[in-house]
């Protein structure tokens, strides 16, 4: 085994597992810190020096901080990282004074940002308060992206989307709603230092099952999502199937609940532990009265006089690895509308193919994995557009590196200089801690989120399901978290072996 480098901060980042695992790198045990002694305005401020999006991603977040929390090692249940961010952003005051000051003179760099989504709004969140001219052309009337066309309202409200979004574009960015660019070759012409596209993954994947063009009642996940977000669907058919089983697909089960359907069966190919779905997801889905069925695969749509009746699948069983399936029999379920729901791609019907940016086979940009550029110099991706769906948190940290490489390019820096981990256009370096000199834990179990009562929750399209935590919960479980970035240092020359660091770890 190798000596451990103490001489390398990384050393430092990569004990703190929560804030390595955050792909934006939040300062987490700080902020939990912070709301412990009741400082939400600051905590909020530190989550959105790094995460922009305190509020959205406190509702939304798939959470990749907590499966490394140290605490479920102890106990089995990581520190609810993701909602304790939301009470930081419910129960701030007001921010506006302490938002970074937007020069008035600008530097005479101008860039275009493509769709107004995480990726995009992070983007001119770093690159305004550096006097950079931003303009965003976005084709829907409102900011937000795929946060606003494909998240429900009952996860994350129109209010919270809204006011995340509007404090950025408040720093002066000229946005242009209703403007969807039809042609690369066109924007290129408007003379821009640089252009990044940030459009997200706009286009779902499609079933070709016989049956799937003799109807309308079988929808792609995404639009259907999209036609509710902006009010052109407001019913669906009483029994509903739901092809594929990602977050998407918890989305539109429990969209279908909420207008109307009350059979809706979510149609897995694999086993329960294969699903792409937060575990949280499920258990959401699965307490409103959803069906979720393992090992059917669909083999075709089913119609009597033009009209769809249901689907035929095949069961399936699969070796002890679900490597290998074999069929076993063929079922039929009923359903008076199927969602599609098996995964996004990208899609640039708009960007011409001879300005020197290269596509792959599968028809996505190749960008550079590091600075975000394509091999078109100044052309710059982020988010889905770049490396096709993920989701907000990883949306995020691709605007901050973009905006990073934006800089260098119109400074003349090379795109690849970075700055130290953890560090973005704006953020600031971390400081040191005082600490106590134990080991002892406070063993409280992790808190539940309160729900509002089923009764209650499908009234409305837009009511809010998860209440967030109330003080008594959130006073217990600021408590649980082990401060892991409070490190000690040694200098091996000098060590005693008196295992003294042994006592102290978490």
């Amino acid at each position: 085994m190798n000596r451990t480098n103490v001489g390398d901060p990384n050393y430092f980042h990569k004990v703190v597992d929560c804030q390595w695992a955050c792909p934006a790198h939040t300062n987490v045990p700080e902020y939990i810190r912070m709301i412990a002694q009741g400082r939400f305005t600051d905590a909020y401020m530190l989550n959105r020096e790094s995460n922009v999006f305190p509020g959205i991603l406190g509702r939304t977040c798939d959470r990749p901080c907590e499966p490394a929390c140290r605490r479920g090692r102890l106990d089995g249940k990581p520190v609810a990282i993701c909602r304790l961010k939301r009470v930081a952003a419910d129960h701030r005051g007001e921010i506006g004074d302490r938002l970074p000051k937007i020069p008035a003179k600008k530097n005479g760099k101008r860039v275009a940002l493509v769709g107004a989504g995480p990726a995009s709004l992070t983007v001119a969140n770093d690159l305004m308060p550096l006097g950079y001219e931003v303009v965003i052309y976005e084709q829907n009337a409102k900011p937000g992206g795929l946060m606003r066309t494909n998240i429900p309202s009952f996860r994350l409200p129109a209010h919270v989307l809204d006011d995340e979004c509007q404090t950025i574009l408040d720093f002066g960015v000229d946005i242009r709603y209703n403007t969807p660019v039809s042609s690369m070759k066109a924007l290129l012409a408007e003379g821009y230092d640089a252009i990044f596209i940030g459009s997200g993954a706009p286009r779902g994947k499609e079933l070709e099952l016989p049956g799937r063009h003799d109807t309308d009642r079988i929808h792609i996940g995404i639009d259907w999502l999209e036609s509710i977000a902006f009010g052109h669907i407001d019913k669906v058919g009483e029994k509903v199937l739901i092809i594929g089983v990602g977050n998407t697909a918890m989305d539109c089960c429990r969209s279908s609940r909420r207008l109307g359907a009350n059979d809706i069966k979510v149609m897995a190919r694999r086993p329960r532990g294969y699903f792409k779905a937060s575990p949280w997801e499920l258990e959401d889905a699965e307490e409103e009265g959803v069906e979720i069925l393992i090992n059917h695969a669909p083999k075709r749509f089913v119609l009597e006089n033009g009209k769809l009746t249901g689907m035929e699948f095949e069961r399936l069983e699969w070796d002890a690895k679900a490597k290998t399936s074999k069929v076993i029999d063929t079922v039929f379920l009923p359903a008076d509308d199927v969602i599609l729901a098996i995964g996004q791609e990208n899609a640039f019907p708009w960007f011409e193919r001879d300005l020197g940016a290269e596509f792959d086979k599968w028809d996505a940009p190749v960008v550079d994995e590091k600075t975000f550029m394509s091999t078109r110099p100044g052309v710059f991706f982020g988010g889905d557009a770049a490396f096709g769906p993920k989701n907000i948190i990883w949306a995020v940290e691709h605007g901050h590196q973009a905006a990073i490489s934006i800089y260098n390019y119109c400074e003349k820096i090379d795109v690849t200089e970075r700055p130290p981990y953890g560090m973005n256009l704006a953020s600031q370096k971390m400081g040191l801690m005082e600490w106590s000199y134990h080991n002892d834990y406070n063993p409280a179990p992790r808190q539940k989120m309160i729900h509002v009562d089923l009764a209650k929750r499908f009234k409305e399209l837009s009511i809010e399901v998860e209440l967030g935590f109330n003080p008594e919960q959130t006073a217990k479980e600021v408590q649980r978290c082990l401060n892991c970035d409070v490190e000690t240092v040694f200098t091996a020359e000098k060590c005693i072996e008196c295992d003294a660091c042994v006592d102290i770890c978490p």
